[in-house]
């Protein structure tokens, strides 16, 4: 996902090691939260590597599904992975939305609505896209208190003060419930409704936790990359202190997204 973030987001495999794999365990329920009558036609927004559009084809129903980023290799990855016929996927961002004669039955984005630098226009764009009685729906990590993972790795990076430009967890105030709410009531949607969606992240050991982070895309790996070598052994010796771990090594936290939804008014 980039959508025109200023974050780094380069690789679809890097991606899928550091943020995909838990985007897939998000996207079902979130998929199941919105209930979609089958036959439905979605428009993805800032698919990524196509977690969430994959959720759709598998459990949604869709008549056709259009994924959309203006990431090329995120793109081209999503097309190398996803071959469900009615699943397509375009290089586009959010000045530029797809669109679709007679408009989408549901357009929706997953983990990305934060890091856009003007969100109030996307759903705006979004809203222009869609069909009548349509709906648009979104989540997002609850970067604050509810997402473990990378609370745990900020606490331990806030030693260094450069840390503070890159952490999630104060830079998007937009991540819980209510502001959520009034965004989407703010552009012009009704029956909007909010919801929590919670997964278990279990890493097999603390390399399977540190490793995503050494990947250069998303903000704590990019501010990872940034650290001279002695500094990353030195965060991440300080992270296994840190980190709870069962007997067998694995290291078992779990992780919160707000998602929400509203109607075409």
């Amino acid at each position: 996902m980039t959508m025109a973030s200023t974050d780094k987001w380069q690789s679809g495999a890097a991606y899928e090691s550091y943020m995909g794999r838990w985007s897939r365990s998000l996207a079902r329920p979130f998929v199941e939260w919105l209930r979609m009558k089958p036959a439905a036609h979605w428009l993805d927004v800032g698919c990524g590597t196509a977690a969430l559009t994959r959720a759709i084809c598998e459990h949604g129903a869709p008549a056709s599904v259009v994924g959309c980023d203006s990431a090329e290799a995120f793109v081209a990855h999503a097309r190398k992975h996803v071959e469900d016929a009615r699943a397509s996927f375009v290089v586009a961002g959010v000045d530029a939305l797809p669109e679709r004669r007679g408009g989408f039955d549901a357009i929706v984005s997953g983990l990305v609505l934060n890091f856009l630098p003007q969100p109030e226009r996307a759903l705006a764009s979004m809203r222009e896209r869609l069909a009548g009685r349509g709906i648009a729906a979104a989540y997002v990590w609850d970067y604050a208190t509810g997402t473990e993972f990378l609370r745990e790795f900020w606490a331990e990076a806030a030693a260094d003060p450069r840390a503070a430009a890159q952490d999630e967890r104060t830079r998007f105030p937009l991540c819980e419930p209510g502001a959520l709410e009034r965004l989407f009531r703010a552009t012009g949607f009704r029956d909007v409704s909010a919801t929590a969606l919670e997964i278990p992240t279990v890493f097999v050991d603390l390399e399977d936790f540190w490793q995503p982070f050494l990947g250069g895309t998303g903000p704590a790996p990019a501010y990872v990359a940034s650290l001279e070598p002695g500094q990353r052994l030195e965060l991440r010796d300080r992270l296994a202190r840190r980190l709870p771990s069962d007997p067998d090594g694995s290291i078992r936290l779990n992780a919160r997204a707000w998602a929400v939804r509203g109607a075409v008014a």
